[in-house]
């Protein structure tokens, strides 16, 4: 199988006009172009399972498109997605800012899926997509140190319920790479599908690794890489792997609080 993980930044783009005429003004006003070109590069990857950050589900920014049922559109893809906040959020009230979200796109091969939200932050959402061996859990941290450690400890207890292998993916906003989450992974019982590291954050020159795709035990990665893409000011993360045949059933991490 083979999951794509994708921020694309409201397909706003990337270079000088971005800040014209005023700095961020980008976030503003998407390109179609853009659009266009990062549904050419998800179609020509053929992922079974695509988790795009930063999405815009209808504002004005994005000509009221939806750019998730858009792209879902062009590969006949089935997708869910949801705001990046939670209900009770004043960012809910905002004009563009309350379109602003993520989600997957899969063949298929769908059994469900189920929102989630951290306690602590802004962006909160995290959703969690069923299939029939694996569970993938889609996040997009927190800027911020101490809400990214809350954030984490949530996750953690949510993830070690599953049953099924699990694969959490996602903009973790690492700003210190996976020093910052080493311990979550042990305790979770994940590694990283990026074994060498390697960054993914500016797009144009990466130095940093923001975007992960981390798997449990029972998931055997036979390629990751990190494509010289720039539609957004992060480059995509490609890994391809399979669900081994000899674990019968994930056994649950005992949560220490129970």
């Amino acid at each position: 199988m083979r999951l794509l993980v994708y921020n694309i930044r409201y397909a706003t783009g990337t270079g000088p006009t971005f800040h014209l005429p005023v700095p961020g003004a980008g976030y503003l006003r998407s390109s179609r172009r853009v659009l266009q070109g990062i549904t050419q590069f998800v179609r020509a990857e053929n992922a079974d399972v695509v988790g795009l950050i930063e999405v815009d589900t209808g504002s004005i920014r994005s000509g009221m498109v939806n750019q998730a049922a858009y792209i879902a559109g062009e590969l006949g893809h089935y997708t869910t997605y949801q705001s990046k906040y939670s209900v009770n959020s004043l960012n809910q009230f905002m004009p563009v800012v309350r379109k602003q979200a993520n989600a997957f796109l899969a063949a298929p091969r769908v059994t469900g899926e189920r929102f989630h939200y951290f306690d602590t932050g802004i962006k909160r959402l995290i959703i969690e997509l069923e299939l029939d061996e694996v569970c993938v859990f889609l996040v997009h941290l927190s800027l911020k140190f101490r809400h990214r450690q809350y954030q984490l400890r949530s996750l953690h207890d949510l993830i070690i319920r599953s049953r099924k292998p699990v694969i959490v993916a996602g903009d973790f906003n690492t700003f210190w790479g996976n020093h910052e989450i080493y311990l979550f992974m042990r305790a979770a019982g994940l590694i990283s599908a990026n074994a060498d590291g390697l960054p993914s954050f500016p797009a144009r020159n990466p130095r940093v690794e923001l975007d992960f795709i981390l798997v449990s035990e029972g998931i055997e990665v036979s390629n990751f890489r990190v494509p010289d893409v720039r539609y957004s000011d992060h480059r995509p993360i490609v890994c391809d792997f399979k669900i081994r045949s000899d674990p019968d059933v994930r056994s649950p991490v005992m949560d220490p609080a129970a």
